[in-house]
């Protein structure tokens, strides 16, 4: 409605003079032609809903069970009150959309407004000019229809109806003539296809919207017009196979010399003419697609709108054809590196053009003295024209152009051998601007899911007559990665990657295909069996090349498809040999933050063992599997993985930084530290286990996680995840020595290693043999430093974090001793119910290990010097005499009971006590971790201890020196 107005308004302002419209002929056909665009829309979505079933019985159904919650609102928990509102909403939804009547609702709005404003229905100006634009159009369309030239001559026909409609509703007016030019077309195309499997027939839309304008034809006429649908489509039926052999050398001699285009080496001397040509056969494979899709889509919605058998013959006539339009997309598509280039060369070609032509009018134009306002707004045009044709072609630039040069056309700027060429150069850079969407468009087969009975029939067609190998070879890739997609499933079941029950998915029996005789074909024999044992030979060597280590995954395959299908494989004799390798060094290090979250750290066995995973199995990565990669990336990996390592802590201590300081933490430590140095003495030096508990329940009002995680349980991760990534750094240690260790053990003895570059020099070998025992001895000393040492990675991480640990102002992480004990508390909770997991159906959170949480402590009381003060605390003994006594009350409780008859009695104390023992074995198991890990981090010493060593070492290396140095000068004199 929006549009009329303007429209309408346009000619009522005079902004575009009546006589400038009789002299010259300004008709903004640009305007009424994407109105009747929308109109086709609107038209499409009454067609859409028409044709779907489904929808209308689904609608029906939803208004019966709304009228029985309207019987029983209470039953569905819906206020009677709101039940009308949505009833009549229903309503008026249904009467806008669900009826049919969206375009009829749009053409008879009220158009004249009723305040005095704008009127559209008795202006005389814009109803000439809306006609004037309806038959121009035609016009322009009539010509194309049916033509090989076509293009969207159809899709506008259908706007043309639409726009004779709304004028005749607006203005009541019928142009007799006009109206039965419409008609004729019929004759031509009896049937225009709007969507996949929606067919439009623009006689029946004419007579149902203007039943006054049905009048005007004789009863014989209409029949005339009914009647040549049925002629049409046997017409079509007979010429299908004529069209199919004419389009078969059509598009068989454009794929020719397209390649031939494609293929010749552009010459700068004849670059405009070579753009030309590639333009010319680009848009000639586009017409003939279009073309191709039009017969394909009318002929088959045809048949099915009315209800008629298609013969066998027709079926594949189509199917023919359908191949055809594949062809032609697969050349677009095999050639599309070359096609893409020379499209962006084509389009500013046909844009220079353009300007040319422009520039020459636009002379014109200022050349001419006598100025005018209407002349002067064709001038702006053309230079609007212009600017917008410099740059880039995209939709919006070619519409704006194409509105510009409707007026810049007017007042004879352009000569009538000027402006046809234009209009030329203007449609073949629309089309080449949109050629890859427009062929995919063209050549999109999926209306043949509306046609799926044609399929049988085709396939029969392709295995009785093998009269086309490309045919039967489409055919045979799709066998060949069927059997391969089984073989790798049937390999892979343990993954889950897809539901394999016959009883639901079905079964195929794909064995039947390799028991057919070769196919003859002329002179040549095409046998299936050989063809796809020849495609798996072929994948499984590339793929096995590509990944050796996955050599026994396509062996089992091969194995497998001799037993499945008796197809006889060729052994790729490939190497077979691989290391166990695990997760990569290189990717858990570019990765530690992901690695310590899903990974849990075992501390007696020294490995990793996977959290959660959705197959049947669990990764784990051990100190082979670190010795195997670091002998595959060689040892500098080790020095990059502790310092990714480091990086990982930094962002990690920043964290635990942030919660030590909160207020609500700092403050319940501070109390806690008061509370123990009053009671220590009375509660004979040891931490109340009943002080733990109450912070850890206090923890939990601060608030929860939408997990249920308390902050005092992600505090816990993190000190875990820390500890993780300091069993990682020992992991690698130990894989370096391992690998050093298995690369030096053919020496028979490490203490007495003979130095074979003097050996070489006794014996008076060659200078290439001297440099290899040269070589081989520095090897030697390099194995045999790095099995005997290793690198203190611990040491260095110790000293990189303390001093900044035990400076005064993180004075607030001096209180991590006294968390330790909620802590542990925490810990033990946690893993307790991830190891009752192990033992249910749902194994989700199940865990038997998390040694990660004792590094961590160890690691961070090392780096905070605290192991006295945490020692102080006698937790553990504490813990310890808290669970003895309790479970010697319940045994003495069980004592009593032993004759009571109140077996439920007796039970639950026997579950408490198990409970009681679990715990207590669970803090044993802690302490013990908790001990084992303090080692590494040399618990028995302080700070200052281990200070006063290194100055005494510092000291009696100096010492040392010195005696040496003197021994040195003493003997000179006797040397002499």
């Amino acid at each position: 409605m929006n549009i009329v107005h303007q429209l309408a308004a346009l000619y009522i302002s005079n902004k575009i003079a009546p006589k400038i419209i009789e002299t010259t002929g300004v008709h903004f056909q640009t305007m009424y032609e994407h109105l009747g665009e929308l109109l086709t829309v609107l038209l499409t979505l009454d067609e859409i809903i028409d044709n779907h079933i489904t929808l209308k019985d689904h609608w029906t159904m939803y208004k019966r069970l709304l009228k029985s919650v309207h019987h029983n609102p209470s039953k569905f928990g819906i206020q009677e009150e709101k039940l009308k509102p949505f009833e009549k909403f229903l309503l008026k939804l249904e009467g806008q959309l669900l009826d049919g009547m969206i375009f009829q609702a749009c053409i008879e709005q009220q158009f004249d407004s009723l305040n005095g404003g704008v009127s559209v229905s008795k202006n005389s100006t814009f109803a000439e000019e809306f006609a004037h634009s309806i038959r121009s159009i035609f016009a322009n369309v009539e010509a194309k229809l049916g033509e090989p030239s076509e293009i969207d001559q159809r899709d506008k026909y259908v706007g043309i109806c639409g726009l004779f409609v709304l004028h005749f509703q607006i203005f009541r007016t019928i142009d007799k003539k006009f109206y039965k030019s419409l008609l004729d077309i019929c004759k031509k195309v009896p049937a225009i296809t709007l969507t996949a499997n929606i067919i439009w027939f623009p006689d029946s839309f004419l007579i149902q919207k203007i039943p006054a304008a049905a009048k005007l034809l004789d009863r014989k006429s209409l029949q005339a017009i009914k009647i040549h649908r049925d002629t049409f489509l046997q017409q079509k039926a007979q010429s299908l196979t004529k069209d199919v052999q004419s389009y078969y050398v059509f598009v068989s001699s454009w794929m020719m010399k397209m390649e031939s285009i494609l293929s010749k080496e552009q010459r700068m001397d004849k670059f405009a003419e070579d753009l030309t040509n590639r333009c010319n056969v680009f848009i000639q494979g586009f017409l003939y697609a279009y073309s191709i899709s039009t017969i394909i889509k009318t002929t088959m919605n045809l048949y099915m709108s009315m209800q008629k058998p298609m013969t066998k013959t027709s079926v594949k006539a189509l199917c023919r054809l359908v191949e055809l339009l594949k062809a032609i997309e697969h050349m677009f598509y095999r050639r599309s590196m070359v096609v893409a280039d020379s499209v962006s060369h084509i389009t500013q070609h046909l844009q220079h053009q353009a300007l040319h032509s422009i520039s020459v009018a636009k002379k014109r134009v200022i050349s001419d003295k006598k100025y005018s306002e209407q002349r002067l707004d064709v001038l702006s045009a053309l230079v609007l024209a212009e600017n917008t044709l410099n740059g880039p072609s995209t939709k919006q630039r070619r519409l704006i152009v194409s509105l510009a040069l409707s007026v810049g056309t007017q007042m004879k700027t352009f000569k009538d051998e000027e402006l046809f060429p234009l209009q030329v150069v203007m449609k073949k850079l629309d089309l080449i601007s949109e050629l890859r969407e427009r062929v995919q468009t063209q050549c999109d087969c999926c209306f043949l899911y509306w046609h799926r009975a044609v399929f049988p029939i085709y396939l029969d067609d392709v295995y009785e007559n093998a009269v086309d190998a490309a045919r039967l070879h489409h055919l045979l890739d799709k066998l060949c990665k069927e059997i391969e997609k089984d073989l790798r499933l049937s390999v892979h079941t343990h993954l889950k990657l897809d539901d394999r029950n016959p009883f639901k998915v079905g079964m195929k029996d794909l064995a039947l295909f390799f028991s057919l005789n070769p196919i003859r074909f002329f002179n040549r024999f095409i046998d299936i069996r050989a063809y796809v044992t020849h495609y798996l030979d072929k994948t499984f060597y590339n793929l096995t090349t590509v990944a050796l280590h996955d050599w026994a995954t396509y062996s089992e395959m091969r194995n497998l498809a001799t037993q499945r299908y008796g197809l006889v494989m060729t052994e790729a004799h490939l190497p077979s040999q691989t290391l166990e390798q695990g997760l990569d060094v290189l990717e858990i290090m570019r990765n530690i933050h992901i690695f310590v979250s899903r990974y849990l750290y075992n501390l007696n066995n020294q490995i990793f063992i996977e959290r959660t995973s959705n197959n049947k199995h669990l990764n784990t990565i051990n100190i082979r599997h670190i010795a195997n990669s670091i002998r595959t990336h060689g040892t500098g990996i080790m020095n990059t993985t502790v310092n990714f390592t480091y990086q990982f802590l930094k962002k990690k201590f920043y964290i635990f930084s942030q919660f030590m300081y909160d207020e609500h933490i700092k403050s319940r430590l501070i109390k806690d530290i008061r509370f123990f140095r009053e009671i220590k003495d009375q509660n004979d030096h040891k931490y109340p286990f009943d002080r733990a508990e109450k912070f850890n329940r206090g923890i939990r009002k601060l608030g929860i996680t939408p997990e249920g995680q308390s902050y005092l349980d992600q505090f816990r991760q993190l000190i875990s995840q820390i500890g993780n990534a300091m069993g990682y750094v020992r992991m690698i240690r130990s894989g370096g020595l391992h690998c050093s260790s298995n690369a030096i053990r053919f020496v028979p003895d490490l203490e007495d290693i003979v130095n074979f570059e003097e050996l070489v020099k006794e014996e008076g070998l060659a200078e290439e043999t001297l440099k290899a025992a040269r070589h081989l001895d520095s090897v030697l000393s390099d194995h045999t430093r790095n099995s005997a040492e290793g690198t203190e990675y611990f040491k260095m991480l110790v000293d990189v974090f303390a001093p900044e640990f035990r400076r005064p102002k993180n004075i607030h992480l001096r209180n991590f001793y006294i968390i330790v004990p909620p802590l542990t508390l925490n810990f033990v909770e946690h893993s307790i119910s991830c190891k009752e997991k192990l033992n249910k159906k749902n194994k989700i959170g199940a865990a038997f290990t998390d040694d990660g949480f004792a590094m961590g402590v160890a690691y961070i009381l090392k780096l905070l010097d605290q192991y006295r003060e945490f020692d102080s605390l006698h937790w553990f003994q504490s813990v310890r005499e808290k669970y003895l006594k309790e479970i010697r009350a319940v045994a003495k409780q069980q004592n009593v009971q032993s004759g009571s008859q109140d077996e439920k009695l007796l039970q639950t104390m026997n579950l408490t006590q198990k409970r009681l023992d679990v715990y207590l074995q669970e803090f044993e198991l802690l302490y013990f971790s908790l001990s084992s890990a303090r080692i590494f981090f040399r618990a028995d010493k302080t700070a200052a201890e281990e200070n006063q060593e290194k100055k005494e070492k510092e000291e009696e290396t100096k010492t040392s020196n010195g005696d040496l140095s003197d021994s040195a000068v003493s003997a000179d004199p006797v040397v002499k």
